[in-house]
């Protein structure tokens, strides 16, 4: 069923969008494997770490920043802690709760993860506005 307002460069504009964030995404998941992590996992750290002036995240923050459910999140924050880049302390003001911290290690490797992300974001930035202008 063809809409009357879209025209053909509108569906040309979202694919080119849609591939651009594709293959930006392939870079990510590309990135955070050479450097032993699931692109997960890596999405796990750049949470706790982007959220601004906190230092942790609750499981279930953690969980709904990448749009899975807790168990899910439990076992990423699992294998984490067992490769000594979280942990894990009950929240001072709930105790139920558990907050997760990122360690010295994870830290260092968020440096180098995300510094290669801000270059390949530069690097692809002209085209992305150009898409962009075209909504």
């Amino acid at each position: 069923m063809h809409h009357p307002d879209l025209s053909d460069q509108d569906y040309e504009t979202l694919a080119a969008f849609r591939h651009a964030l594709r293959r930006f995404a392939a870079f990510s998941e590309s990135e955070a494997k050479a450097r032993g992590l699931t692109p997960q996992q890596h999405q796990v750290l750049l949470a706790i770490k982007g959220t601004p002036g906190r230092p942790a995240l609750s499981v279930g923050e953690i969980a709904a920043h990448l749009l899975v459910r807790h168990n899910s999140a439990v076992e990423l924050i699992d294998r984490l802690a067992d490769a000594g880049l979280v942990m894990r302390a009950p929240d001072p003001q709930d105790r139920r709760r558990m907050l997760v911290t990122l360690t010295g290690q994870a830290e260092h490797l968020l440096v180098a993860l995300s510094a290669a992300h801000l270059r390949e974001l530069r690097a692809i930035r002209p085209a992305l506005l150009s898409l962009l202008r075209r909504l």
